[in-house]
C-alpha cells in the first residue's frame, strides 16, 4: 500500500475505486445529476463518478459548481472523495459543504502516481492518502 501526505481541505473520510482525469472538471454543464461526465471532448466522457475517488487537476467553470456538487450528494450520485493537485474555492466549497473529502497538494503528483481502478482510501482530518494498487 502507497501512503501519500497532502493538504486536507474537507475533512471528512472516504474510500472508492479511483478515477483519474488529466483534464480540469466544471461541475456545472460538466457533469449531469447522475454523476456522469457529459463535457464533449473530455477523457472521461460517459464516466460514471458516483462513489469513486475521483482525482483531477483543479476545477474549472461557474462558481454553481459548488451547488452541483452538494445536489450530487443530496441525490445520491457524488464521488466519494475528491483529490486534486491544486484545489480552487469552487470544488472546495461544494465539498465542504456536501461533506465529501478533498485533499490536495500531495507529495507526489497523483496523476501519476494513482490509477483509475486503484483503491483509495482518504483521511482528509489528517491529509492522508492510501492507494492500494489496482491487480491487473
Amino acid at each position: 500500500m502507497m501512503i501519500f501526505k497532502g493538504r486536507a481541505i474537507s475533512k471528512f473520510s472516504g474510500e472508492g475505486e479511483a478515477l483519474v482525469s488529466k483534464q480540469p472538471i466544471s461541475f456545472f454543464g460538466g457533469v449531469d445529476r447522475n454523476g456522469i461526465i457529459r463535457e464533449r471532448n473530455h477523457d472521461l466522457y460517459g464516466m460514471d463518478i458516483t462513489g469513486r475517488i475521483l482525482i483531477f487537476p483543479r476545477g474549472k467553470g461557474s462558481t454553481v459548481g459548488s451547488y452541483i456538487i452538494y445536489q450530487l450528494k443530496k441525490n445520491g450520485h457524488a464521488p466519494a472523495g475528491i483529490i486534486n493537485i491544486e484545489t480552487e474555492p469552487i470544488i472546495a466549497t461544494g465539498c465542504i459543504i456536501a461533506e465529501i473529502p478533498l485533499i490536495d497538494r500531495l507529495e507526489v503528483n497523483p496523476l501519476e502516481k494513482i490509477r483509475t481502478g486503484d483503491y483509495v482510501l482518504m483521511d482528509g482530518k489528517n491529509g492522508l492518502v492510501m492507494v492500494r494498487r489496482k491487480i491487473e
